[in-house]
């Protein structure tokens, strides 16, 4: 099937060229706009009690928009915010503001609009001092792209209240400090990574355009990934978070591919065969291999489906968009142009340098350039590779497997001992750096005015058989919540703890469901104070469901770990199946299972290490805080999909050698010496796109480019080079019993 289908690509190359470019570049220019169509809702389980609680809650008393936006103003220095001229001028000023602003905002509440209230909950909106107070600013919408589209559109007004001094926090800051930084992000890759893998790229094959073919399937990947999520965005939610993923792994993968695919094709001219038979001969091989892969990955992501949080499909969705096209592209466009190019794809080597007179006729440079383009430009044959570095590494390696494969495993099983420290929580503003604004912002009000946290937990009452809740049924359940230590007391009077929630417009006030709530002191006690408050026995008639934002963040890391043994399941029966089609071994897959897990886990441990302890914390600029389990899952799928990519280029050429007549240990030499280099140039390319967002204002980001980037060098390097090799000499003949 690849033989023919090389020789039907290199057949119609002309058209193969322009029919795929013309349709990455249609998509890149569809999925311009996809910036707009992404959600920012998905991380919580939609079966969960607390979104049960939370939906009940707001169809009830109507959504609750009290923490939308938090302005906090502060007295001029020698007054209070008592002063009549200061607190008029404020007070006209968000007047003027909400007047100017009918369409995203709903008005503003607060100390200053009523200072001689008897009211305790408005009196608490400002400092016993009185030098601080806050306003509420609610923002109208109906779900929460909305709310934070008309977040983003009033903001600049905002920030010029009381002449640019004031400080806002609240939900939608937050979520637009969240979600701004990607944008970012995505730039600084562009800026930092594609240089520096242009560059990977160029000494590697020793020539500008064998260097540039894998880049441009990488763009081309990127922008036909993002066409296609936003074809999935007309019929469905696509989360922001799947934009970086896109170019993290689009980009990574696809340079991969098109690096095997280059190096083979380099290396079947070096054998002697016509451009033609090169590219039948690359796809046969190298293109099956590629397309094995993409599988694998895919697999390996679909497994994700298995969790109930929208923001994991819709990385799902990224993630086979990115890996499918970029193989697609890999085993059509890219043969198709080596195809036009032929023994052209040496191009603008080194020695291309000689044009220039002065490098040309001074004696140093061009003996420095002829020894340069030598180690670099030249394509060495089968025979050569396997004489250079890797082949008298691997033999060195299995002379010796169990002085390299104990104290390998022994020490990645040590790599593995900090992730018993894992925990887990869910985005807030601990997630951007130290010195953001937004989160100084929200952390000073948090400090000036505890009572009033935007993140509360709900009790949400609703009596069985339709009655209206009563005042006694609400005391007992108010009077048990109270008994429990470690919430909030406004005023540190224990009769404003618990209180009813007040009604919002679009609320249907039944009465048959009633809403009481409070902050907590320590969010990290979430986990324990939530199984207390669940574990309160209701007045008989009654049913009782715990909500907020510290529930929701719970019920989806317990609903993540609930559903984690099934993902697992399909991930490695799916990967193990494979892996058997295509090596014809039940030993094969296995190991490279065990392999992977041991990655997989070494990974986990370096993660936990400095993300949870806060090793690096100062260096990298995040606070240590617990991690989002969904980004965890993508970690897992990711990492173990990729560390089983290498091995399947790895073990393919192994293969290939034993379909040849070679005995187990000269096909581990040939499959080690051949894919060595490239193995490792492809994780450095993977290393480096990935190390782009290691300088990210997001946690979640850097969490994915240093676990990307951990996985990748472990197992390009001290596995494939040095355990597969060491493990598989043990093993000998059996290695292949099936």
């Amino acid at each position: 099937m690849f033989a023919w289908w090389g020789r039907t690509v290199y057949r119609y190359r002309y058209i193969v060229i322009g029919v795929t470019v013309a349709l990455c570049l249609g998509g890149g220019i569809f999925g311009l706009s996809l910036g707009k169509h992404v959600t920012q809702s998905g991380f919580y389980d939609e079966g969960s009690q607390s979104v049960k609680a939370s939906v009940l809650g707001d169809n009830v008393y109507g959504r609750d928009r009290t923490g939308h936006i938090v302005a906090i103003f502060k007295a001029p220095d020698g007054k209070n915010v008592n002063d009549p001229a200061w607190s008029k001028k404020i007070t006209d000023e968000l007047n003027k503001f909400v007047s100017d602003h009918p369409k995203e905002v709903l008005g503003w509440a607060g100390y200053l609009r009523a200072p001689d209230t008897t009211s305790s909950i408005v009196k608490g909106m400002a400092t016993d001092d009185k030098k601080y107070t806050f306003v509420s600013i609610p923002l109208k919408g109906d779900d929460d792209d909305t709310i934070l589209n008309n977040y983003k559109a009033i903001q600049p007004a905002l920030q010029k209240l009381d002449g640019g001094t004031v400080q806002l926090a609240g939900l939608e800051p937050v979520a637009e400090a969240l979600t701004g930084t990607i944008a970012t992000d995505q730039r600084r890759m562009e800026v930092l990574a594609l240089p520096l893998v242009a560059v990977v790229l160029f000494l590697v094959f020793g020539g500008a355009v064998a260097a540039c073919l894998p880049v441009m399937v990488g763009g081309l990947s990127i922008a036909g990934a993002l066409g296609i999520l936003r074809l999935v965005a007309v019929f469905g939610p696509v989360h922001f978070f799947a934009q970086p993923v896109v170019s993290l792994i689009g980009l990574g993968i696809a340079v991969d591919y098109g690096l095997f695919v280059v190096s083979r094709f380099r290396e079947e001219i070096a054998e002697g065969y016509d451009t033609e038979t090169a590219v039948r001969r690359t796809v046969m091989t190298a293109g099956r291999t590629v397309a094995f892969s993409a599988v694998l990955i895919i697999a390996s992501g679909i497994s994700l489906l298995m969790l109930p949080q929208g923001f994991v499909k819709s990385l799902t969705y990224a993630l086979i968009a990115a890996v499918g096209l970029a193989a697609v592209l890999s085993v059509t466009l890219l043969p198709a142009v080596l195809g036009v190019l032929g023994r052209h794809v040496d191009a603008l080597g080194v020695r291309t340098a000689f044009r220039v007179p002065f490098l040309r006729n001074w004696k140093p440079s061009r003996a420095y350039l002829n020894w340069l383009a030598d180690r670099l430009q030249k394509t060495k044959t089968r025979e050569e590779v396997e004489a250079g570095f890797w082949g008298k590494l691997v033999n060195w390696v299995m002379k010796r497997p169990l002085v390299f494969a104990i104290p390998i495993v022994v020490g990645m099983i040590l790599l593995v001992l900090p992730l018993f420290n894992l925990s887990l929580g869910g985005m807030s503003e601990k997630y951007l750096p130290p010195n953001n604004a937004v989160r100084q912002s929200q952390e000073h009000f948090d400090k000036l005015f505890p009572g009033y946290r935007t993140n509360p937990l709900t009790l949400v009452i609703q009596s069985t058989n339709h009655q209206p809740v009563t005042d006694g049924q609400i005391a007992d359940i108010r009077s048990k919540a109270m008994a429990i230590s470690g919430f909030i007391e406004q005023d540190n009077n224990p009769a404003n703890m618990w209180q009813e929630r007040s009604q919002a417009p679009g609320g249907s006030k039944d009465p048959s469901v009633r809403v009481l709530q409070n902050g907590l002191l320590n969010p990290g006690d979430a986990p324990k104070k939530l199984q207390e408050l669940r574990s309160i026995t209701p007045p008989k008639g009654i049913a009782v469901y715990v909500g907020g934002t510290p529930a929701l963040e719970q019920d989806s890391i317990h609903s993540l770990f609930d559903n984690m043994p099934a993902m697992l399941v399909i991930l490695l029966s799916a990967t193990t199946v494979l892996m058997f089609l295509a090596f014809g071994s039940v030993v094969l897959p296995i190991k490279a299972a065990v392999m992977s897990a041991l990655t997989l886990g070494s990974t986990m441990g370096i993660l936990t290490w400095i993300f949870v302890d806060g090793h690096g914390s100062g260096i990298l600029n995040f606070t240590a805080t617990p991690l989002t389990a969904p980004v965890i899952a993508l970690v897992v799928a990711v990492g173990y999909g990729l560390a089983t990519d290498y091995e399947v280029f790895l073990v393919s050429r192994m293969v290939e050698a034993r379909e040849h007549g070679m005995s187990t240990q000269e096909a581990i030499r040939i499959g080690t010496a051949t894919t060595g280099r490239l193995i490792t140039a492809a994780a450095l390319v993977l290393a480096v796109v990935a190390g782009s967002f290691v300088f990210s204002d997001l946690v979640m980001m850097k969490y994915l480019a240093f676990g990307l980037m951990a996985a990748l060098l472990l197992d390009a390097t001290v596995v494939r080079m040095f355990l597969v090799p060491s493990v598989m000499k043990l093993l000998g003949d059996d290695c292949w019993w099936a």
